[in-house]
């Protein structure tokens, strides 16, 4: 089996990641944090199906430019309670914009459908919000941990199973010395593929272990019997989050996660359907460094994007 890819989003200037999940309920809380003062934050909603908070805010043309935290949760709609948790630990921290009387953080979150895999009941809530911001900087799992604790993918073929999904990280340094790194929760209605080799990792089996893949379906080449099974809408999604540590403009930093897509398209076949809420938000911490060409850094995000994807699987165990 391949390695997984190295580095992660903390590797990121500011950055740090806590998780909180149950187990048994088979859901969790994946929590970015941003430096003290926030960071430059854009988003960009791509699937049929997205769960989103505070999304509005980050549009281009808005007064709010920075974000404190991006909350990445399960439990669908349930588990936007979340961001409550993760917003009050940081105004209690002294985190968020200065309204004189109150600090008010910003607090974007996006959430995946997860509540037929385990206890539905069991959808995240502030406390396992505030749980997972408190554990930030206590290191990075990756595969069936946070807001992958639920992800499945491969969910197209009638009569068969779907493979595990998970969550993912990854990071590039320039040679300019910006770091790009991204964290993505894998739960796609897609396949999943190493770009660099082709090789499909994660798709449906059926219940004889025989591995099915979507695109034969899809394009009229799979052998009999399979047949194309349609999830009903909202029940997949893969959310995530880009960051970089120069400093980008409200416009640059929305772009930055628009293109960022273009990893998920990269690593999971098909992406963005009407089946799925895909939803990227990207930030940037400011470091001060030289100025580095704003082309370079989409390139390295949709790498590191469709990295982490290829983490999210590669680094479950058994």
């Amino acid at each position: 089996m391949s390695k997984p890819y190295s580095g992660d989003i903390t590797q990121v200037h500011g950055i740090r990641v806590g998780q909180m999940h149950n187990e048994k309920g088979k859901t969790g809380v994946t929590v970015i944090l941003c430096p003290r003062e926030g960071a430059m934050a854009g988003v960009s909603v791509r699937g049929g199906a997205p769960g989103t908070r505070e999304t509005d805010v980050l549009k281009p043309g808005n007064l709010v430019e920075m974000a404190h935290a991006v909350v990445l949760a399960g439990g669908s709609v349930f588990g936007l309670a979340a961001a409550d948790g993760v917003t009050r630990f940081l105004s209690q921290g002294g985190i968020g914009i200065d309204m004189g009387f109150a600090r008010v953080p910003i607090v974007p979150a996006a959430v995946l459908f997860d509540l037929g895999i385990g206890d539905a009941s069991a959808a995240p809530d502030a406390a396992m919000g505030r749980a997972a911001a408190t554990a930030a900087g206590k290191g990075l799992q990756q595969g069936a941990y946070g807001a992958g604790c639920g992800c499945t993918v491969g969910k197209l073929v009638q009569n068969a199973l779907p493979h595990q999904g998970g969550i993912g990280s990854a990071s590039i340094t320039l040679p300019e010395g910006v770091t790009v790194g991204a964290i993505v929760a894998v739960n796609a209605v897609g396949d999943v593929f190493d770009p660099a080799s082709g090789r499909c990792l994660a798709c449906a089996r059926t219940p004889d272990g025989t591995a099915v893949q979507a695109d034969g379906l899809l394009q009229g080449t799979a052998p009999a019997p399979y047949q194309v099974r349609i999830p009903p809408p909202g029940t997949n999604t893969t959310i995530g989050v880009i960051a970089v540590d120069s400093k980008l403009s409200k416009d640059q930093a929305t772009r930055l996660a628009d293109v960022s897509h273009g990893g998920l398209a990269r690593a999971i076949r098909p992406s963005h359907t009407q089946m799925d809420g895909d939803t990227l938000f990207a930030l940037a911490t400011e470091r001060v460094l030289p100025e580095v060409n704003f082309m370079k850094v989409c390139s390295a995000a949709q790498e590191v994007t469709a990295r982490a994807v290829v983490n999210a699987i590669l680094s479950l165990k058994g």
